[in-house]
């Protein structure tokens, strides 16, 4: 008996160019390895360089193409010198995917000022330093697509998580602004929102913590990264060609 054929989702993004933050793993991981089986020729961004070439060599043994660039993405000149040096290798930049984050989980009263500067500075500077380094180059191409990784924390909050709560909610201000400004050039800009991720960063929240996470979602189950990279392949086809400002949430109905 023939195997079934796959039901996910598949979209053309031969000849175009995507540079992905925080791709070494997780949810950027799988973003990275679904671009690339999809055509595109993928920009791996992190700081670990080890795991970023792992993530290249499988992009690269599945027949696509892929760099890798060793980047602190709170640094505004590495930022620019990063998108520089992707447009020059490769001509141009058509998908821009905001990933980079970290948590640094504590409650309000006892959250030190590094916890707090190290948060936003990874999670929602680095989004404003890579989008506004894309803007320039989608704009002068009138063609591009920039997606942001937001949360579900940024919506609804979660107790210990005031400064991650509070970059992912600049994430989605953020985007709905520069899709405003963006949109005459035909560059969309969209935010996604994932719930409870099966990924190294939710393994490191305890079983008590995800047992109590899935009694919270209706679909009964933590989602996997591939289910966020196929919110990404979307919005990067051309069927997402007149979706801008948006905030797509993938949580299992957690937040419905």
């Amino acid at each position: 008996m023939a195997d079934a054929p796959s039901r996910r989702i598949q979209v053309d993004l031969s000849g175009q160019v995507a540079l992905v933050t925080g791709a070494s793993r997780g949810i950027g991981r799988s973003i990275a390895l679904a671009l690339g089986r999809s055509g595109a020729t993928v920009a791996c961004i992190a700081r670990n360089v080890e795991k970023l070439q792992a993530v290249a060599d499988e992009i690269v043994a599945a027949g696509g193409a892929a760099s890798v660039h060793a980047c602190d993405v709170t640094d505004a000149a590495a930022a620019q010198a990063t998108v520089d040096a992707v447009v020059e290798a490769h001509g141009r930049l058509d998908v821009m995917v905001n990933n980079a984050g970290i948590t640094k989980d504590t409650l309000l009263p006892i959250m030190g000022d590094e916890d707090w500067d190290q948060v936003i500075a990874a999670n929602l500077r680095s989004v404003f330093l890579f989008t506004r380094a894309a803007a320039k180059v989608m704009m002068r191409q009138r063609s591009g697509r920039i997606i942001n990784m937001s949360s579900v924390s940024g919506l609804m909050g979660n107790p210990g998580q005031a400064n991650y709560s509070a970059s992912k909610a600049g994430i989605i201000g953020f985007t709905q602004t520069v899709a405003r400004e963006l949109a005459k050039r035909k560059v969309t800009v969209n935010a996604i929102c994932p719930g409870f991720i099966a990924t190294d960063m939710a393994e490191a929240l305890g079983p008590a913590i995800i047992d109590e996470a899935k009694k919270r979602i209706p679909a009964g189950r933590l989602g996997e990264a591939d289910e966020i990279a196929d919110a990404v392949l979307y919005l990067a086809s051309d069927s997402g060609a007149y979706i801008t400002g948006q905030t797509l949430v993938v949580d299992g109905g957690m937040t419905a």
